[in-house]
């Protein structure tokens, strides 16, 4: 998807701003993507959708990586650390009067934690601030779609790979967004 930054919108200031949350007790902190993290992220990226894209027979050792070298966005990727550690990243991206939410991805040892409830609650947040759609897309049969369902999405469509799903300002959610 190839999004335009919004005007007024700098380096400074990206889809999820730089903080540091707590989540479960584990202090995690979003700061903003640099060019260095894209091998990381293409790694984390190929270890997390495997299973799943085994599964519907689209797995591809090349591919799963070169897709997030292709689409890797410094402008709108934020790195989700804790102590120096990558422990997943997360691009939101402005895209036709919504924000489109991709590349939302956790180190399998960080997920079931409540580390992606607490950082997808930030990005609704900051979307809901500003009264906009967030879009995603998920695999079909993956666990994270109940993550997405939690939050307020709702599906919008659906193909034989992927589910896409939405989640207009003012959803209902845990965690009183």
């Amino acid at each position: 998807m190839n999004a335009e930054m919004p005007r007024g919108r700098t380096r400074s200031d990206p889809g999820v701003p730089a903080q540091t949350v707590s989540a479960q007790g584990a202090s995690w902190t979003l700061r903003p993507a640099v060019m260095a993290d894209i091998e990381v992220i293409a790694e984390l990226r190929a270890t997390v959708m495997r299973a799943d894209l085994e599964r519907l027979g689209r797995y591809d050792e090349h591919r799963v990586r070169q897709r997030l070298r292709d689409s890797f966005s410094t402008d709108h990727t934020s790195i989700i650390t804790n102590d120096g550690e990558v422990m997943g990243c997360v691009t939101v991206r402005p895209a036709e009067g919504a924000q489109w939410l991709e590349h939302f991805y956790l180190a399998p040892r960080h997920q079931g934690r409540g580390l992606g409830s607490a950082v997808l609650r930030t990005v609704l947040r900051r979307a809901e601030a500003h009264g906009t759609t967030v879009r995603l897309n998920v695999l079909q049969g993956s666990a994270a779609r109940r993550l997405y369902e939690r939050h307020g999405f709702v599906v919008d469509s659906e193909d034989p790979i992927d589910v896409f799903m939405v989640r207009p300002p003012g959803a209902r959610t845990p965690g009183n967004i």
